[in-house]
């Protein structure tokens, strides 16, 4: 095999490493759509390739440059599983408190079905813990330093603002980590990882041996080309970088801004719930007015009770995709930081090296050969899953905004509905005292 040099080494001769590896046509790159604010140039969202171009500003451009295609097909497209050829599932479910003198914390049952051989039953029915969880992505991180991990839910939370063990909590948590097991047990690599089989199948996890590993590991990355600065990231990870910063910016600007709407809306729940009193209030108090005073008190009724659903809606399934995605954002970060370290770490053998074979022309060390064979599967390995990650994110927040449009659509008929029959019952009102009066 012969000694190629990463896009910062690249001379006339030789084809960079990013080359070699899958490289793109002009037709597969991704398209960039930027976004023009107040005259200023912003890059906009992407698979993680920049181009010049420009497009109006609008209100719904935090949406828009989400990459919602409409071509279903190519979203579920997978090239490594589908439905057909799963032969792994998994559930969380089925949260339970569990107090003792020392502690108090939640359990989850994990349930798999499995036909895979390296399973010696088709079933199994455990029950894991927070930390359980967290070990098994600790290892998983440990032992595919080239995938990307997905993320787990944050572990701790602010005493006195939530609670850890309420029901709504633990349900949201629950679900993020039944989606956090469930994308490992799609992914071709990670889903044949022997820690994940612990994990599902063993009834007691042997977890201070992975920890000690797992430090030692860390101690180690450090030391990665330790005096060598990378030259040049190429080209196709500066856009991934550049389209996670975007990425990650305006996610926390739509999370800040429903923070705020949520308690906002707490709020005007509070108020709109004590304006109803007052016509219930009302209505006892005068005979003639009484029905539709009671009518308006029944409206106010209904969209408290729409609002609180929205307001639901928007704390217990869209807040949790887009702080998932948040730390999906962390997660891919940092997989492009290792991947940086491992390019250092071969361009410096690398130079090393030829300064040796032009003094004495020794020939190149296989220890060379292997860190460009690392730097290469580091750059598949994160392609595919950068692809995946793609495909994954339009399928989920297609899923997300359809939804939130359907609870909006459905909040603003209940709140009609309750207001046109108010219409009604006062023209009744009124046909009846005309008709009294004719008398």
């Amino acid at each position: 095999m012969s000694v190629g040099a990463p896009r910062g080494l690249a001379s006339s001769g030789q084809k960079p490493i990013a080359e070699i590896l899958h490289p793109l046509s002009a037709a597969e790159e991704p398209l960039l759509v930027p976004v023009n604010v107040g005259g200023e140039k912003e890059a906009g969202l992407t698979n993680g390739t920049p181009v010049e171009t420009s497009s109006p500003a609008s209100a719904s451009s935090l949406f828009n440059r989400l990459q919602l295609d409409d071509d279903l097909e190519a979203d579920v497209r997978d090239l490594y599983a589908s439905t057909e050829t799963r032969d792994l599932f998994v559930t969380v479910d089925d949260p339970k408190k569990h107090v003792s003198t020392m502690e108090t914390y939640i359990t989850y049952r994990v349930s798999t079905k499995t036909s895979r051989i390296e399973f010696d039953l088709p079933e199994y029915c455990v029950r894991r813990r927070y930390q359980d969880f967290d070990w098994l992505r600790i290892k998983l991180e440990e032992s595919q330093p080239t995938h990307l991990i997905p993320p787990l839910p944050e572990k701790f939370v602010m005493k006195g603002v939530v609670d850890r063990f309420s029901e709504e909590f633990v349900e949201t948590r629950m679900k993020a980590l039944d989606k956090f097991l469930k994308r490992v047990a799609d992914h071709p690599v990670l889903s044949f990882n022997p820690h994940l089989n612990a994990f599902l199948s063993a009834k007691d996890l042997n977890k201070r041996q992975g920890l000690a590993l797992l430090t030692k590991v860390g101690e180690s990355v450090k030391h990665v080309a330790g005096g060598y600065k990378l030259r040049a990231r190429p080209p196709e990870f500066c856009a991934m970088g550049e389209y996670l910063d975007t990425f990650s910016q305006k996610l926390g600007t739509i999370d800040r801004i429903a923070q705020r709407i949520l308690k906002e809306q707490s709020e005007y729940l509070t108020e709109l719930r004590e304006y109803g009193t007052v016509y219930s209030s009302w209505a006892g108090s005068e005979e003639e007015l009484r029905r539709p005073l009671e009518g308006v008190a029944g409206c106010v009724a209904t969209c408290c009770r729409a609002l609180e659903d929205q307001s639901e809606n928007m704390s217990q399934d869209f807040l949790p995709v887009l702080r998932e995605y948040i730390l999906y954002i962390e997660s891919m970060k940092n997989v492009l930081r290792k991947r940086d370290q491992t390019q250092a770490e071969y361009e410096g053998r690398l130079e090393a090296a030829i300064l040796r074979k032009q003094e004495d022309r020794t020939p190149m060390p296989v220890e060379v050969e292997k860190c460009q064979d690392k730097v290469e599967c580091f750059n598949a390995d994160l392609k595919a899953d950068w692809e995946r990650w793609q495909s994954n994110k339009r399928q989920d927040f297609k899923q997300l905004l359809t939804g939130m449009a359907d609870k909006n659509i459905n909040h603003y008929e209940k709140c009609q509905a309750a207001w046109e029959s108010l219409v009604t019952l006062l023209q009744d009102k009124q046909t009846e005292d005309k008709t009294s009066e004719t008398n």
